[in-house]
């Protein structure tokens, strides 16, 4: 399950967390929405989050999102990963495995 999320949601949680940054508007965003999706059932281990970057600007511009959709991936609060653009299901896969086993 992804959770739709603010700033505030993603600072208090712990673990490795993969961030969406997204916009309702966002043709790719839309594309790769289901896709993260998909990987939220699969993916015990991982919470999934998405940010809209219309609601909450300020966090998007903290985290340096200049292009979205962008995933980050967080251990802890702090930034292990980021991918931006849209990625097919078998390539987040595979980076996000890189980065649980690490």
């Amino acid at each position: 399950m992804v959770i739709e999320a603010t700033a505030e949601d993603v600072k208090k949680e712990t673990g490795l967390i993969l961030v969406d940054f997204y916009a309702d508007w966002c043709g790719p965003c839309k594309m790769l929405g289901p896709i993260v999706a998909q990987l939220a059932d699969e993916t015990a281990d991982v919470k999934f989050m998405k940010v809209n970057v219309d609601r909450d600007r300020e966090f998007a511009i903290a985290n340096r999102v200049s292009s979205i959709p962008t995933l980050v991936l967080f251990n802890n609060g702090v930034e292990v990963g980021r991918k931006v653009g849209f990625a097919p299901k078998d390539a987040l896969k595979q980076w996000l495995n890189e980065h649980r086993n690490n």
